[in-house]
């Protein structure tokens, strides 16, 4: 069974602050409780498309290891797509904030890829299938996967019988028919639509992940969530007329230059960077053993110091160092090693902060830095550190991030005493939780986390 576009549970980047959260009946006497008038949930209303900026030379370069090779590391000998117009349809018990969310990224899909794809009805025969269906029951068969898209089938039903045969291998297609994406869909809003994102751009697009990318989707840092302007710019050259269905590596090759200088002509502007060495399959492993399910803690953080060894021994300074660092630093919180967590959030921080295209990367390391000053009792540095990152998660859209920032905006507003703004602060992040975390649940132990940074509530 092909696993292609699963979103591995773990990955995730979510506050991760168990290590500096407290259990136990008395914590919910120890934080604002949740209102019970929570306000009206929050979206992104509109994306602003940011032009990837790098060198066509270093796209083309891109393009082609996402094309022809799987997350697994085998090579694809030729190129599948759609034949357009693709259709899709949906099934299952739609989540009621998916319409919106699928029907903005079809328009962009069109818009910004020039790709002809558009929704049907449920009971019509379509190209593309997206299944919603709870989450324990996917996870009862890919226990693995957040989310997954499959070839040539369109229901679960389909998927249960077919898994184990060679029908939905990706190696073994000459063109692109039929594919169904499984998505749960009683996980929050947010979590609903990056896997729509995700899956639809590999159901249609290229079948590979790459950790080196700094600006995609198209990465399992999971990082950017929605398709960037690069992931666009990768779409519309995928079903450019110059390619189709088997079209080779080397043909591809040769088309690549000429095509890349006529969808992108800026970035033929752009100065031309080495390629960035390969990544060994022996830190990849590592990163999925610190980050995948069903690991104990101490393996986990064996393997995120693994990762980080091997980015040094690589001579690597760029963002796969980073994701090492801020996976170790996100692991050890739960094993009272804080200074070392600090000092690998501090030192990926820097590595973000060097690229102007990791502005995203560098939101998830300042959350986890503000946290250490909330709890060090320095709510001023923690104010200045998630205000100077706002922007940056309101632009990758990301509103669990941005719910966490103004969550730790509010606390560190009381600590100062300033209660009426940190009423404001923490009503407005509210909005963003509802999208981005969902379950008022899920928002209590968020606020509760949070809260247990605050050294006056923790007494």
């Amino acid at each position: 069974m092909s696993r292609h576009g699963a979103r591995i549970g773990g990955f995730v980047l979510a506050l991760a602050l168990a290590g500096c959260t407290a259990t136990g009946p008395d914590l919910a006497a120890r934080h604002p409780p949740v209102p019970t008038d929570l306000p009206p949930m929050k979206t992104f209303a509109s994306h602003r498309v940011t032009p990837p900026g790098r060198s066509n030379a270093a796209i083309a370069r891109d393009f082609l290891d996402l094309a022809f090779r799987m997350e697994s590391g085998r090579p694809l000998p030729y190129m599948t797509r759609f034949e357009e117009p693709i259709t899709l349809r949906v099934a299952g018990p739609v989540p009621p904030a998916a319409a919106p969310d699928l029907a903005a990224l079809l328009a962009r899909l069109r818009r910004e890829a020039g790709i002809d794809i558009r929704r049907v009805a449920a009971d019509a025969g379509a190209k593309v299938t997206i299944e919603f269906l709870p989450r324990a029951k996917l996870q009862r068969l890919v226990p693995q996967a957040a989310c997954f898209v499959v070839p040539r089938i369109s229901s679960w039903n389909e998927y249960r019988r077919g898994r184990r045969s060679g029908e939905v291998d990706w190696t073994t297609l000459a063109r692109r028919e039929r594919v169904a994406i499984f998505i749960p869909g009683d996980v929050s809003p947010q979590e609903v639509r990056d896997c729509l994102h995700e899956e639809l751009a590999q159901a249609i697009g290229p079948l590979n992940d790459l950790y080196r990318l700094p600006d995609s989707v198209f990465n399992d840092d999971n990082f950017h969530t929605v398709l960037t302007g690069f992931d666009m710019l990768i779409l519309r050259a995928y079903y450019a007329p110059e390619l189709g269905n088997g079209t080779t590596r080397q043909e591809a090759e040769r088309v690549l230059p000429g095509l890349l200088a006529r969808l992108n002509p800026r970035g033929g502007r752009i100065g031309v960077s080495g390629p960035l060495p390969p990544t060994p399959r022996a830190w990849i492993d590592a990163i999925e053993t610190a980050l995948g399910p069903r690991t104990s803690s101490s393996r986990r953080v064996t393997a995120a110091r693994t990762a980080i060894e091997i980015a040094r021994n690589q001579g690597w300074r760029d963002t796969r160092l980073a994701f090492s660092l801020f996976a170790f630093g996100r692991l050890s919180l739960n094993r009272n090693a804080s200074e070392a967590s600090l000092a690998a959030f501090l030192e990926a921080g820097k590595i973000y902060a060097a690229n102007p295209v990791t502005r995203v990367q560098s939101a998830h390391v300042a959350m986890h830095i503000a946290a250490f000053a909330l709890s060090g009792d320095r709510p001023q540095r923690a104010i200045a550190l998630i205000d100077g990152h706002l922007a940056d998660a309101r632009s990758g859209e990301n509103a669990a991030l941005l719910a966490s920032m103004l969550l730790m905006k509010a606390e560190a507003l009381d600590m100062l005493g300033r209660d009426a703004e940190a009423g404001v602060t923490r009503r407005d992040a509210l909005g963003w939780a509802r999208y981005g975390l969902g379950s008022e649940d899920e928002i209590r132990a968020r606020i509760a986390e949070i809260a247990w940074l605050n050294p006056a509530r923790s007494d």
